[in-house]
Protein backbone atom coordinates (compact mmCIF):
# COMPACT_ATOMS: atom_id res chain seq x y z
CA UNK A 1 0.00 0.00 0.00
CA UNK A 2 1.72 3.44 -1.37
CA UNK A 3 0.51 6.36 0.63
CA UNK A 4 1.62 10.13 0.21
CA UNK A 5 1.26 12.38 3.16
CA UNK A 6 1.13 15.66 0.90
CA UNK A 7 1.11 19.89 2.32
CA UNK A 8 0.99 22.98 0.38
CA UNK A 9 1.58 26.89 0.92
CA UNK A 10 0.04 29.29 -1.10
CA UNK A 11 0.25 33.02 -1.72
CA UNK A 12 -2.95 33.64 -0.21
CA UNK A 13 -6.44 31.74 1.37
CA UNK A 14 -8.24 32.13 -2.14
CA UNK A 15 -7.35 30.15 -5.12
CA UNK A 16 -10.57 31.23 -6.57
CA UNK A 17 -8.84 34.73 -6.89
CA UNK A 18 -5.62 33.83 -7.79
CA UNK A 19 -3.69 33.05 -5.02
CA UNK A 20 -0.83 30.48 -6.17
CA UNK A 21 0.99 27.37 -4.74
CA UNK A 22 4.22 28.12 -3.28
CA UNK A 23 5.60 25.10 -1.64
CA UNK A 24 4.74 21.44 -1.83
CA UNK A 25 5.88 19.08 0.02
CA UNK A 26 5.24 14.90 -0.43
CA UNK A 27 5.90 12.22 2.13
CA UNK A 28 5.91 8.75 0.95
CA UNK A 29 5.31 5.95 3.06
CA UNK A 30 4.98 2.31 1.83
CA UNK A 31 2.80 -0.39 4.51
CA UNK A 32 2.81 2.54 6.54
CA UNK A 33 6.69 2.90 6.81
CA UNK A 34 8.23 6.00 5.56
CA UNK A 35 10.52 5.49 2.83
CA UNK A 36 12.67 8.66 3.16
CA UNK A 37 11.33 9.18 -0.98
CA UNK A 38 9.66 12.52 -0.67
CA UNK A 39 8.88 15.04 -3.43
CA UNK A 40 9.58 18.91 -2.36
CA UNK A 41 9.72 22.21 -4.49
CA UNK A 42 9.50 25.81 -3.63
CA UNK A 43 7.66 27.10 -6.45
CA UNK A 44 7.41 30.86 -8.10
CA UNK A 45 3.73 31.94 -8.29
CA UNK A 46 4.41 35.13 -10.22
CA UNK A 47 2.54 37.37 -7.73
CA UNK A 48 3.57 38.34 -4.06
CA UNK A 49 2.18 36.93 -1.16
CA UNK A 50 -0.85 38.39 0.56
CA UNK A 51 0.60 39.79 4.37
CA UNK A 52 -1.17 37.68 6.40
CA UNK A 53 0.19 34.76 4.50
CA UNK A 54 3.36 35.72 4.80
CA UNK A 55 3.07 35.89 8.04
CA UNK A 56 2.57 32.14 8.51
CA UNK A 57 5.36 30.57 5.99
CA UNK A 58 7.87 33.65 5.49
CA UNK A 59 8.42 32.70 1.92
CA UNK A 60 9.43 35.97 0.20
CA UNK A 61 8.89 36.55 -3.22
CA UNK A 62 12.84 37.38 -3.56
CA UNK A 63 13.30 34.23 -2.25
CA UNK A 64 10.74 32.36 -4.81
CA UNK A 65 11.69 34.47 -7.60
CA UNK A 66 14.30 31.89 -9.37
CA UNK A 67 12.15 28.58 -7.81
CA UNK A 68 10.71 26.74 -10.76
CA UNK A 69 6.90 27.77 -11.89
CA UNK A 70 4.74 24.89 -11.02
CA UNK A 71 4.29 24.25 -14.71
CA UNK A 72 7.95 22.90 -14.77
CA UNK A 73 7.25 20.54 -11.69
CA UNK A 74 3.42 19.29 -12.73
CA UNK A 75 4.31 16.44 -14.67
CA UNK A 76 6.93 15.16 -12.17
CA UNK A 77 4.44 15.96 -9.28
CA UNK A 78 1.83 13.75 -11.09
CA UNK A 79 4.21 10.69 -11.36
CA UNK A 80 4.93 10.71 -7.97
CA UNK A 81 1.66 10.54 -6.76
CA UNK A 82 -0.06 8.43 -9.67
CA UNK A 83 -2.19 5.92 -8.15
CA UNK A 84 -1.17 6.35 -4.33
CA UNK A 85 -3.55 7.23 -1.36
CA UNK A 86 -3.08 10.51 -0.41
CA UNK A 87 -3.69 11.86 3.15
CA UNK A 88 -3.90 16.00 3.39
CA UNK A 89 -4.84 17.47 6.97
CA UNK A 90 -8.21 20.17 5.34
CA UNK A 91 -7.83 18.36 1.99
CA UNK A 92 -10.58 20.71 0.08
CA UNK A 93 -7.51 23.56 1.03
CA UNK A 94 -4.96 22.01 -0.72
CA UNK A 95 -6.95 20.14 -3.25
CA UNK A 96 -9.00 23.47 -4.77
CA UNK A 97 -5.08 25.13 -5.08
CA UNK A 98 -3.67 21.76 -7.12
CA UNK A 99 -7.33 21.91 -9.22
CA UNK A 100 -6.17 25.62 -9.80
CA UNK A 101 -2.75 25.17 -10.84
CA UNK A 102 -3.77 22.02 -13.12
CA UNK A 103 -6.72 23.73 -14.86
CA UNK A 104 -4.27 26.47 -16.01
CA UNK A 105 -2.28 24.26 -18.11
CA UNK A 106 -4.97 22.48 -19.07
CA UNK A 107 -4.79 18.75 -17.17
CA UNK A 108 -7.25 16.57 -14.77
CA UNK A 109 -8.18 17.77 -11.82
CA UNK A 110 -5.52 16.78 -9.20
CA UNK A 111 -7.96 13.54 -8.23
CA UNK A 112 -7.63 12.02 -11.28
CA UNK A 113 -4.29 11.10 -11.12
CA UNK A 114 -4.43 9.72 -7.93
CA UNK A 115 -6.59 6.67 -6.07
CA UNK A 116 -7.96 8.40 -3.64
CA UNK A 117 -7.67 11.18 -0.64
CA UNK A 118 -8.07 10.72 2.65
CA UNK A 119 -8.70 13.77 5.27
CA UNK A 120 -6.92 13.67 8.63
CA UNK A 121 -8.78 16.77 9.43
CA UNK A 122 -12.99 14.90 9.07
CA UNK A 123 -11.14 11.68 10.76
CA UNK A 124 -9.91 14.01 13.94
CA UNK A 125 -13.23 15.33 14.59
CA UNK A 126 -14.91 11.97 14.07
CA UNK A 127 -12.47 10.83 16.49
CA UNK A 128 -12.26 14.30 19.27
CA UNK A 129 -15.78 16.11 18.39
CA UNK A 130 -15.76 19.52 19.46
CA UNK A 131 -12.16 19.90 20.62
CA UNK A 132 -9.21 21.41 18.60
CA UNK A 133 -8.03 19.44 15.31
CA UNK A 134 -5.00 21.84 14.13
CA UNK A 135 -2.18 20.08 12.80
CA UNK A 136 -0.02 21.66 16.09
CA UNK A 137 -3.62 20.16 18.67
CA UNK A 138 -2.77 16.81 17.40
CA UNK A 139 0.97 16.85 17.57
CA UNK A 140 0.31 17.31 20.96
CA UNK A 141 -2.23 14.98 21.78
CA UNK A 142 -0.59 12.16 20.09
CA UNK A 143 3.26 13.24 21.71
CA UNK A 144 4.92 14.07 18.02
CA UNK A 145 7.33 16.58 19.10
CA UNK A 146 6.96 19.68 16.55
CA UNK A 147 9.29 22.47 18.28
CA UNK A 148 11.11 23.16 15.58
CA UNK A 149 7.86 24.33 13.43
CA UNK A 150 8.15 28.28 14.34
CA UNK A 151 6.80 28.73 10.82
CA UNK A 152 4.22 26.50 8.37
CA UNK A 153 6.29 24.89 5.73
CA UNK A 154 5.32 21.91 3.44
CA UNK A 155 7.88 19.67 3.49
CA UNK A 156 8.15 19.94 7.38
CA UNK A 157 4.44 19.81 8.01
CA UNK A 158 3.66 16.79 5.50
CA UNK A 159 6.56 15.12 7.89
CA UNK A 160 4.59 15.55 11.11
CA UNK A 161 1.11 14.93 9.69
CA UNK A 162 2.96 11.23 9.08
CA UNK A 163 3.70 11.13 12.58
CA UNK A 164 0.45 11.86 13.60
CA UNK A 165 -1.54 10.06 10.71
CA UNK A 166 -0.01 6.89 12.13
CA UNK A 167 -0.57 7.22 15.48
CA UNK A 168 -3.93 8.18 14.46
CA UNK A 169 -4.80 5.21 12.78
CA UNK A 170 -2.56 2.49 14.12
CA UNK A 171 -5.97 0.55 15.43
CA UNK A 172 -7.19 0.15 12.49
CA UNK A 173 -4.33 -2.44 12.11
CA UNK A 174 -4.07 -5.91 13.10
CA UNK A 175 -1.10 -7.04 15.86
CA UNK A 176 0.67 -7.85 12.60
CA UNK A 177 0.80 -4.54 10.79
CA UNK A 178 4.24 -3.93 11.54
CA UNK A 179 5.69 -6.97 10.05
CA UNK A 180 7.53 -6.27 6.54
CA UNK A 181 5.43 -7.93 3.43
CA UNK A 182 7.67 -9.74 0.65
CA UNK A 183 7.26 -9.35 -2.81
CA UNK A 184 4.57 -12.27 -2.92
CA UNK A 185 2.51 -10.30 -0.59
CA UNK A 186 3.27 -12.61 2.07
CA UNK A 187 4.98 -11.80 5.66
CA UNK A 188 8.46 -11.73 5.10
CA UNK A 189 10.05 -15.09 6.89
CA UNK A 190 7.47 -17.49 7.38
CA UNK A 191 6.78 -18.55 10.90
CA UNK A 192 7.04 -15.50 12.77
CA UNK A 193 5.96 -15.43 15.91
CA UNK A 194 2.89 -13.51 16.63
CA UNK A 195 2.09 -10.59 19.17
CA UNK A 196 1.35 -12.17 22.59
CA UNK A 197 -1.67 -11.19 24.32
CA UNK A 198 -1.25 -11.73 28.09
CA UNK A 199 -4.54 -12.12 29.80
CA UNK A 200 -4.80 -11.82 33.71
CA UNK A 201 -7.53 -12.96 35.86
CA UNK A 202 -9.01 -10.51 38.45
CA UNK A 203 -8.05 -10.71 41.95
CA UNK A 204 -11.04 -11.45 44.60
CA UNK A 205 -10.77 -7.86 45.78
CA UNK A 206 -10.97 -6.62 42.26
CA UNK A 207 -14.00 -9.09 41.33
CA UNK A 208 -15.40 -7.34 45.04
CA UNK A 209 -14.63 -3.84 43.98
CA UNK A 210 -16.88 -4.94 40.43
CA UNK A 211 -19.81 -6.51 41.99
CA UNK A 212 -19.91 -3.23 44.13
CA UNK A 213 -20.06 -0.87 41.60
CA UNK A 214 -23.05 -3.10 39.57
CA UNK A 215 -24.80 -3.14 42.90
CA UNK A 216 -24.74 0.68 42.81
CA UNK A 217 -25.59 0.64 39.15
CA UNK A 218 -28.68 -1.97 40.29
CA UNK A 219 -29.72 1.19 42.53
CA UNK A 220 -29.74 3.78 40.14
CA UNK A 221 -31.48 1.93 37.35
CA UNK A 222 -34.05 0.91 40.20
CA UNK A 223 -33.53 -2.62 38.58
CA UNK A 224 -30.85 -4.40 36.26
CA UNK A 225 -28.02 -2.63 34.98
CA UNK A 226 -27.48 -3.18 31.74
CA UNK A 227 -24.10 -4.70 32.26
CA UNK A 228 -26.08 -7.32 34.09
CA UNK A 229 -28.33 -7.61 31.19
CA UNK A 230 -25.93 -8.13 29.05
CA UNK A 231 -23.89 -10.88 30.48
CA UNK A 232 -26.86 -12.60 31.46
CA UNK A 233 -27.15 -12.29 27.81
CA UNK A 234 -24.17 -13.99 26.72
CA UNK A 235 -24.55 -16.59 29.18
CA UNK A 236 -27.82 -17.62 28.35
Amino acid sequence: MRQIVLDTETTGLNARSGDRIIEIGCVEMVNRRLTGNNFHFYVNPERDSDPGALAVHGLTTDFLSDKPKFVEIADALCEFVRDAEIIIHNAPFDIGFLDAEFERLGKPKFTGHVLKVTDTLVQAKELYPGKRNSLDALCERYGVSNAHRTLHGALLDSELLAEVYLAMTRGQDSLTMDLQVDAAGGPAGAGVAMAEIIVLAPTAEELAEHEALLQGLDKEAKGTCVWRALAETRES
